[in-house]
């Protein structure tokens, strides 16, 4: 492994793929030059090369398909930091999605149904995922067509909150159905 930009530590290997820099750029008498603290233009290398030196800052390759490759005179680790936070903010504003679980009986009375209806709303407004089941123990699985009932009403009563993802179906001892929060319409 070589010496990385102006002889600081080993150069990763992350690095070596994303831009040619400093002596790394071959094959090229001229390029173009822009950046701060420079006057833009093309240049021969070796003069872009030193014009970097002087500033102690790195020659970047930019644009290695332009004629003449674009070249820019930066800090390249500071460079590589800030692209590195942008990635983690990119990151960090990607929207995640809960799933929050309901669970009924094949026979649940109506005030337990009213209390699950209310804490399902509150999931659907978060913006959370419900996945509502209905858990058949022993021979309650003969109830299987009042569990599909139940789970068809519970997504009815909620149908202004959410969008059906998946239809009760039955799988092994629990009916599931899946409840996904509409959009919010931004005015």
């Amino acid at each position: 492994m070589g010496a990385g930009p102006r002889g600081r530590g080993p150069m990763k290997k992350e690095d070596k793929a994303q831009h040619r820099i400093n002596e790394r750029i071959r094959g090229v008498d001229e390029v173009r030059l822009v950046g701060d603290n420079v006057e833009a233009g093309v240049l021969p290398f070796r003069q872009a090369l030193k014009i970097a030196e002087e500033q102690e800052l790195d020659l970047v390759e930019i644009s290695p398909t332009a004629v003449p490759p674009v070249c820019r005179i930066i800090d390249y680790q500071k460079f590589l930091y800030q692209q590195k936070k942008k990635q983690k903010e990119i990151k960090a504003k990607a929207s995640k999605v809960v799933l929050k679980e309901i669970r009924f009986g094949p026979q649940t009375d109506d005030h337990d149904y009213a209390f699950k209806l209310k804490h399902a709303k509150s999931f659907l407004e978060e913006g959370c995922k419900v996945k509502a089941y209905v858990f058949f123990k022993g021979r309650s699985i003969l109830f299987k067509e009042q569990g599909e009932v139940l789970l068809l009403r519970f997504a009815n009563d909620l149908e202004d909150l959410c969008k059906v993802e998946q239809l009760p179906q039955l799988e092994g001892k629990r009916m599931i159905i899946m409840l996904a929060p509409k959009k919010k319409i931004e005015k």
